[in-house]
């Protein structure tokens, strides 16, 4: 086979998952091809974006070849064997560094974990594996996946490819971006706050958070074990879809993992716009008032009400609703969160594994320098906010208190799913991609970036995100959020927006720093954010 032209290599990396899927399958191009054109696009359009901590290309290589084989001989068997191969077979895939690779890197962000190799696969890598994906590298994210813009990684932020002068969303900002930028047609992110959605609204992708339980979290480096969740980015629903099928299912290995099979209706998407858009019909929606905050970008909230009109138009009905302790949420997540944060970090004590500071006069020296040089400044106030709220005399002052909101919180939902709602809808975040340093000395500006987010997190629920426009040329995030275990629904939900609007100008809008991401002198992103 003759080496591939640059551009025709570039117009593979442009596919959508489920088209490379069916190329595969029809002997059109190669596993190889795939994961050497992401390969090379990366490479070189990297610098601008810094969406990616490491990129392993003779593993992919690989992989992609071990892929090509099992075509070959599904070929050699078969229609039903070709069939019988998931979606995600051949497919090129970007992990988050937070997610365990036997003999690579997981450095969740920090450099407390600069140098550790991970000695074993996480659940979900070995899903991937067994399905056939083909492992590209490990993404940029926020240290220990604290932070709503990938500014707090300590390799360095993250460019958003609409603007690169403006943030990605966060914690998955690398994931995001990379997806955006075309670099991998999917990625997997996690979700503690809304680090999958924030950043997918904010890049013009879509993503989803599962229900609290759907993924494995074994082998993945922890910050709140009751709110992380593992989740797919796709450029559409078909495609996060898939991958999440990929990935999903019980393991014994996690206790918090659920015994509940997983929808094959995920891979079974409708293909066609009509018949995808006519699922809207008789659904009910409902549109909480909490979610449309005082301080919303006009552009938002217009992009948000159009989404909606599109909806009824379609046939859904539309009918407001109220969750009453969602102004709680904020306050109660950043105890929540921050308390376990704190109890899962303190394994990182410069002994056992990753970075460590020697050559103190005692343990306690050396523990002090290791954790102070290790971890960067969110972390730290995390870890500090947490030990407080749960020290001698303030535990029921706060942390007990957080989780009875917490548990009024997730009242609220469950008493619109008795009343019979589908989904609800709502923003994903008040505002488009902010620029570098906008709120990077304001914690709490940084935290309202989740406000429309973090509710479902703290409720355990389902979330997803789908692109619905542009305001002031920047991607705008629509958010349909579900009862436990509706990720099926979800995607049908989102998958039906896409049919209803498949024909509006902003679908076949690409980010617009492509071209500058090409250019070899391109600033990287933390020259970018000096700049601010």
């Amino acid at each position: 086979m003759s080496p591939m032209t640059p551009d025709a290599a570039d117009a593979l990396t442009e596919l959508h998952a489920h088209d490379m899927a069916g190329a595969l399958r029809a002997g059109i191009v190669s596993a190889r091809e795939l994961a050497a054109a992401h390969l090379a696009r990366t490479h070189r359009t990297d610098q601008g974006l810094h969406a990616w901590l490491s990129i392993d290309d003779e593993r992919a290589l690989a992989e992609a070849d071990a892929a090509d084989a099992r075509l070959s001989a599904a070929r050699a068997a078969g229609p039903d064997a070709l069939a019988a191969l998931h979606p995600m077979h051949g497919v090129p895939v970007a992990l988050k560094d937070l997610v365990s690779i036997r003999g690579g890197q997981a450095t969740a962000g920090s450099r407390i974990l600069e140098g550790y190799i991970a000695p074993y696969d996480a659940h979900i890598t070995e899903r991937l594996r067994a399905a056939g994906a083909v492992i590209l590298g490990k993404t940029n994210m926020d240290e220990f996946a604290m932070g709503s813009s990938t500014e707090h990684s300590a390799y360095g932020p993250t460019a958003n490819p609409w603007d690169l002068g403006r943030v990605p969303g966060g914690s998955s900002g690398g994931s995001a971006a990379a997806v955006a930028a075309f670099q991998t047609p999917v990625s997997i992110g996690t979700d503690t706050g809304g680090s999958i959605r924030q950043p997918a609204s904010m890049c013009g992708v879509t993503g989803m958070r599962p229900t609290y339980g759907r993924v494995s979290r074994y082998g993945i480096v922890a910050f709140a074990s009751s709110l992380d969740q593992v989740g797919p980015f796709g450029r559409d629903a078909r495609d996060a879809a898939a991958l999440l099928h990929a990935v999903a299912g019980r393991d014994e290995r996690d206790s918090t993992s659920a015994p509940i099979a997983v929808p094959d209706d995920l891979i079974s998407l409708p293909a066609g716009d009509d018949e995808a858009a006519g699922w809207l019909r008789g659904k009910r929606f409902g549109i909480p008032a909490e979610y449309f905050p005082a301080g919303m970008d006009a552009g938002v909230d217009a992009r948000i009400r159009e989404a909606i009109a599109a909806l009824e138009a379609a046939g859904a009905v539309v009918e407001p609703v109220s969750l009453p302790h969602t102004e709680y949420a904020l306050a109660a997540y950043y105890i929540v969160a921050p308390a376990e944060a704190s109890s899962n970090l303190a394994r990182y004590d410069g002994v056992r594994f990753g970075h460590s500071i020697r050559g103190g006069s005692d343990y306690l020296s050396n523990y002090l320098a290791t954790r102070g040089g290790g971890f960067g400044p969110e972390v730290k106030r995390r870890i500090m906010l947490g030990t407080y709220a749960l020290s001698a005399g303030y535990y029921d002052a706060f942390y007990l208190k957080a989780l009875k909101v917490r548990t009024l919180i997730k009242r609220d939902f469950d008493l619109l799913w008795e009343q019979g709602f589908d989904a609800l809808v709502a923003p994903t975040a008040p505002s488009v991609a902010f620029k570098f340093g906008a709120k990077t000395a304001d914690p709490v500006e940084m935290y309202l970036a989740d406000a429309c987010t973090l509710p479902v997190n703290m409720a355990g629920l389902p979330g997803i995100t789908t692109p619905c426009g542009l305001s002031d040329g920047l991607p705008v995030g629509l958010q349909f959020i579900g009862a436990p275990w509706s990720e099926a629904a979800l995607f049908r939900a989102a998958r039906a927006y896409e049919g209803v609007t498949a024909g509006a100008e902003w679908r076949s809008m690409r980010p617009h720093d492509l071209a500058a991401l090409e250019d070899p002198a391109v600033p990287t992103p933390a020259e970018r954010a000096a700049r601010h």
